[in-house]
């Protein structure tokens, strides 16, 4: 049974047959066209996979353009040139070439000409992470970051857009090999409800609430924004490209630069630099301990409690309880002094923890950060994700209860809420 039918809606039978016929209709092209607009926005061409994810180290744009007798002798020894050309741009010590080619795993090529006598082509190498970094010392060899959330902004011709449509600066980034990298980037695909629920406005939002659902749905601690403004001077010529990085809900600011590409061919040549640098930035933001993940996001609430002050609330609650348990034990020495035999406490069962949809009136960002805060807060509650968002109207969360769902619709009621129960879902509201 669903929850439109459970707890609101009018008595269709009751009305004469026209007047029901034409509600029923009414009903069926309005749910219809609410299902036609999400599929809308769902369905398509949207993700792109990220194609580089190993934990190698990878090293791409290299130029090369060999004479030889021969193309194939041309292109070995452009093969050769560009693996050591990436050595060097890794800080690898000296060693042969026998030693070097042993350590690539991959030559990847980006673009290639082959002539009779002649190789030209922009190359990446690969090399293998656990044969390399004895040779390369403990720099590069592990993360230190926290899981990132990835949320490439794309601005092009006044349109702001993430991952509505595919888009070049989307693909920069899930063609970009974070092996080397200290970010631990968490880099959606896109696909599916990322489309929604990633939008440039999810990057300008400033709720707590909000941000800890989105990044508790895909395992982050923080985000990072990194947005690429698209100049085109005319149809087929040039591309300025500005770049800025961002992080935090916040919108943080960490850096600008700018680019050009000579015309749409180097446009993806453009924006694969572009996301080295803005890595180089983000390494470099968590060296100075810029990347910090923000304590506001972890406290489950608005973002209005200070992390000392919460601190200090957890200390007085140890303290509370080591005076209790004392007490406790000083009350049943005096027991056992007095020839009194112990009773026997029964144990409790622990509760089940089911999961229950829970529909809340969300006219604004403030209303939906309150319900949110205030259902955390609930006595029993393990944890809750919103499933639907919809500001001025309903939207919808699952909570995770350690008891049955008339227990969860009486604890909201004590704190304010008019609950209206139906088949395991409840909706409440001010």
């Amino acid at each position: 049974m669903s929850m439109s039918s459970t707890l609101s809606g009018p008595n269709l039978r009751a009305l004469p047959a026209p007047r029901w016929i034409a509600a029923a209709l009414l009903a069926f092209a309005l749910l219809g066209g609410g299902y036609a607009l999400v599929l809308a926005q769902v369905s398509g061409d949207r993700g792109i996979a990220p194609t580089a994810s190993s934990a190698d180290i990878e090293v791409r744009g290299i130029e090369v353009d060999v004479r030889a007798d021969t193309g194939e002798e041309a292109r070995d020894e452009a093969w050769r040139r560009a693996q050591r050309e990436a050595w060097e741009q890794v800080g690898g010590p000296a060693i042969n070439d026998s030693q070097l080619a042993g350590m690539v795993s991959a030559i990847v090529i980006q673009r290639e000409r082959i002539g009779p006598k002649r190789y030209v082509a922009t190359l990446g190498v690969t090399f293998d992470r656990q044969r390399a970094g004895r040779f390369l010392g403990g720099a590069r060899s592990a993360r230190s970051s926290a899981p990132m959330l990835l949320i490439p902004v794309t601005v092009s011709g006044g349109a702001y857009m993430t991952f509505e449509v595919r888009n070049p600066w989307q693909r920069a980034w899930a063609e970009f090999n974070p092996g080397g990298s200290r970010i631990d980037y968490v880099r959606p695909s896109g696909a599916g409800g990322d489309s929604l629920l990633l939008t440039y406005g999810q990057a300008g939002r400033r709720s707590r609430a909000w941000w800890a659902s989105t990044l508790d749905q895909f395992g982050a601690a923080d985000a990072l924004v990194p947005i690429a403004k698209l100049d085109h001077q005319f149809p087929g010529g040039p591309i300025t490209g500005t770049f800025t990085a961002r992080y935090g809900p916040d919108s943080k600011f960490l850096e600008t630069f700018e680019m050009e590409a000579s015309g749409p061919g180097q446009l993806q040549a453009m924006l694969g630099e572009a996301v080295e640098r803005m890595d180089a930035i983000y390494e470099e933001a968590l060296a100075d301990g810029k990347l910090q993940p923000d304590p506001t996001l972890r406290l489950g609430g608005s973002g209005q409690v200070d992390p000392a002050l919460a601190r200090l609330i957890e200390i007085g609650r140890a303290i509370r309880a080591r005076d209790a348990a004392a007490a406790e034990a000083a009350a049943t020495a005096s027991e056992f002094s007095a020839g009194e035999a112990p009773v026997a406490q029964p144990t409790q069962a622990p509760a089940v923890v089911r999961a229950y949809a829970v529909q809340f009136a969300s006219p604004d960002p403030m209303a939906f950060d309150s319900a949110l805060s205030t259902v955390r807060q609930v006595p029993g509650v393990r944890g809750l994700a919103v499933t639907s968002t919809a500001m001025g109207g309903t939207s919808v969360m699952s909570v995770s209860y350690g008891g049955d769902l008339s227990a969860l619709a009486a604890a909201l009621r004590e704190r304010g809420f008019a609950v209206r129960e139906g088949n395991n879902a409840l909706a409440i509201s001010r």
